[in-house]
């Protein structure tokens, strides 16, 4: 168990990773006690910090045996001067991942983590961070980084700016009783992006799908020809997450009708900030929405870790 209480490995951990400079990281297993103390900052900045909030959320709703968690999850929060300026999750054993960080405060994070004998297999964040992170941890444990070939990019939205030529049809809203037709969008779009799980009536509930919420646009004959789903309101921000047109549809602006439909509702929603992440090798659609409005705040990566040769 980790936690500020920790004896021997824990001081001598802070005495390698606080400084006046950097700060002191301090780690939790509590995702209560984490956003008592990070919430704040967290909200600060909503968009950039949409893994952080919505994580911790589904943390608190669910537990972390609902994401199939070996372990405990491990918070962490970085503080000078009575000040957080940054924090991180990490759902074992799955990769750590941090809010923006300086070089130095990557640095310092790595040597907490080293000193305490904490295992790392994979940092994803925003590019910078990743690499920063990825570098002071090889530096302290030798382990070699690689990075994954998919990179993303987090976008936020500006302006909103319905699609020109707007297709013709209407978006609707999928509710409790469109149950069925929500599982096969989301088994759909699951199959075309290589994800491997399971979706029907007995796994739903347990699946990342299942606290979304969803549109699809309509031609006028009453044909679902596209699907766009978004987070709850978390922190301020909304997460559009699962965009998904059948091949055989592509190119008639169908995604872009009800992505701006899902984005409208996450404004009416109260979202301050609205985010997405989309694919830097598919340039169609990452096109698409520059053209709704939406702008790149930051590239994502992830590196993943080969242990050192012994």
């Amino acid at each position: 168990m980790i936690s500020d209480d920790s004896q021997t490995t824990e001081a001598e951990a802070e005495a390698v990773s606080s400084s006046p400079d950097v700060g002191r990281w301090r780690l939790t297993e509590d995702v209560d006690d984490y956003l008592a103390r990070a919430g704040e900052f967290l909200r600060s900045r909503p968009g950039r910090h949409v893994m952080q909030l919505t994580w911790a959320a589904r943390l608190q709703a669910r537990g972390a045996e609902a994401f199939g968690c070996s372990e405990a999850p491990v918070f962490g929060v970085l503080e000078r001067a009575g000040e957080v300026e940054a924090a991180f999750h990490q759902l074992r054993p799955r990769a750590l991942a941090p809010t923006p960080l300086t070089p130095e405060q990557a640095d310092g994070l790595a040597a907490h983590l080293a000193t305490l004998g904490h295992p790392l297999p994979a940092v994803s964040a925003d590019h910078d961070t990743a690499t920063a992170l990825a570098e002071a941890w090889q530096r302290r444990t030798g382990a070699t980084p690689t990075l994954r070939a998919t990179r993303l990019c987090l976008y936020g939205l500006g302006t909103l700016t319905p699609p020109d030529p707007h297709p013709a049809g209407r978006g609707r809203r999928l509710g409790d009783e469109d149950l069925e037709e929500v599982m096969f969008w989301c088994g759909e779009f699951a199959a075309a992006v290589g994800e491997d799980v399971t979706i029907d009536a007995g796994t739903w509930a347990d699946t990342r799908y299942a606290d979304k919420r969803y549109m699809v646009w309509e031609t006028p004959d009453g044909e679902a020809v596209s699907v766009a789903g978004m987070n709850p309101l978390i922190g301020g921000q909304v997460q559009v997450d699962v965009v998904y047109t059948p091949t055989h549809l592509r190119g008639r602006g169908y995604a872009a009708a009800v992505t701006a439909e899902v984005s409208r509702a996450a404004l009416a929603a109260g979202a301050r900030e609205v985010v997405l992440f989309a694919d830097l090798a598919n340039p169609t659609s990452n096109a698409v929405y520059q053209r709704l409005g939406y702008r790149p705040l930051t590239e994502w990566s992830t590196y993943d870790f080969a242990p050192a040769a012994a």
